[in-house]
């Protein structure tokens, strides 16, 4: 298995969804950030099923612990160990179906991959309960992008057939994200959104939908081609996130239908500083940042654990059967995975800072 990612700011997860705990080890991490325990908590709450009515009904406490590399409130610069211990667990449906392949889920290939052994119960280290690692060293790379001016934000743009407005006032999504359910800085369209989720909860059904991340500030020169380019690591990172299916910069798969007059972006000199009139790149150019705000979109699928029934296979059997998913799921994990949409994307680009020597090793 592959658990670490990074270079030089690099985070290593383990756990299982219904083992004892879930964690992160961040290395590399720059000594002399200020940071505490009520720091991480928040970005951890964002995340949390308790503070959401339309999520699973396994509610967890998520309360984060430090096992190393801090002395005080300050990083020493030294591996940082977070956990979180699971304590709210309830495996008897996954027992009771271990055979039987639920549709959708990494059941068939995890068995076949790990001959059996894998912990299948509630997906394991499959299981989207891993992303509050992701989120853990996600609120310490947001404090360290703070140090040098980038901000990291990401809402909901679409949930089932329900789309929000088109916007790019910052202001707007920082302010209103966190106000619904949904995550959505649309404050007309998050009514709507939520009321798809909840009729797709009572039909034993579930929604996908579309995060916008979004990073401000960013110096031109992040990213390392030929293969190490920006776009390419923050795919990488953000395909990591269970139920992410596809992902896009700028105006994305649109541009393949736009002529290079309507696509390209031109170039215009703004208080002394070369931008450009418009963003269809997204914020990259050859793999590089171009100082412009980074766009990218992440496709969620709809959550696979539905109380429809659906055709299957037993694997001990050989037989065709069929499967009701019981248990705790969300009916939507749209408005939940927009904080781990922001963790991966400051995790990679601190990373990035580092390489192109733009984060101190030091924070003074």
């Amino acid at each position: 298995m592959s658990n670490t990612l990074g270079k030089l700011f690099s985070i290593t997860i383990f756990g299982e969804s219904h083992g004892d705990c879930i964690g992160v080890v961040i290395d590399g991490c720059p000594a002399g950030l200020h940071v505490t325990v009520d720091d991480i908590q928040a970005e951890i709450d964002k995340r949390k099923a308790a503070l959401r009515a339309l999520a699973t009904s396994r509610k967890e406490d998520d309360k984060i612990e430090f096992f190393s590399g801090m002395m005080g409130e300050y990083t020493t610069g030294a591996p940082i160990c977070l956990v979180i211990w699971n304590k709210n667990i309830d495996s008897s449906d996954y027992v009771a179906r271990k055979n039987i392949l639920r549709p959708g889920h990494a059941d068939f290939t995890a068995n076949t991959k790990y001959g059996g052994f894998n912990d299948y119960r509630g997906g394991g280290s499959f299981s989207g309960r891993i992303t509050a690692g992701f989120v853990m060293a996600g609120a310490i790379a947001l404090k360290l992008l703070e140090h040098i001016g980038i901000e990291v934000m990401a809402h909901s743009t679409q949930i089932g057939q329900i789309h929000a407005k088109t916007t790019t006032n910052y202001k707007t999504i920082r302010e209103c994200v966190s106000s619904n359910e949904a995550g959505c800085a649309d404050l007309k369209a998050a009514p709507k959104m939520e009321e798809a989720i909840e009729l797709a909860r009572l039909e034993g059904d579930s929604l996908g939908g579309v995060i916008e991340g979004i990073a401000l500030n960013i110096p031109v020169g992040f990213g390392e081609p030929t293969f190490d380019t920006l776009e390419g690591e923050l795919a990488k990172a953000l395909f990591s996130i269970p139920a992410v299916k596809g992902v896009e910069f700028g105006a994305g798969f649109k541009s393949a239908g736009l002529k290079g007059s309507q696509n390209n972006d031109s170039f215009v000199i703004n208080n002394g500083t070369i931008t450009s009139s418009t963003n269809n790149a997204g914020g990259v150019l050859g793999g590089i940042s171009s100082g412009m705000p980074i766009v990218a979109r992440v496709a969620i699928k709809p959550t696979p654990s539905i109380l429809k029934e659906q055709p299957t296979v037993n694997i001990v059997t050989g037989k065709n059967t069929s499967i009701k998913v019981h248990g705790r799921h969300d009916p939507c994990i749209v408005p939940r995975a927009v904080p781990i949409v922001e963790s991966m994307m400051a995790i990679t680009l601190c990373d990035l800072a580092l390489r192109a020597q733009i984060m101190p090793r030091v924070i003074k």
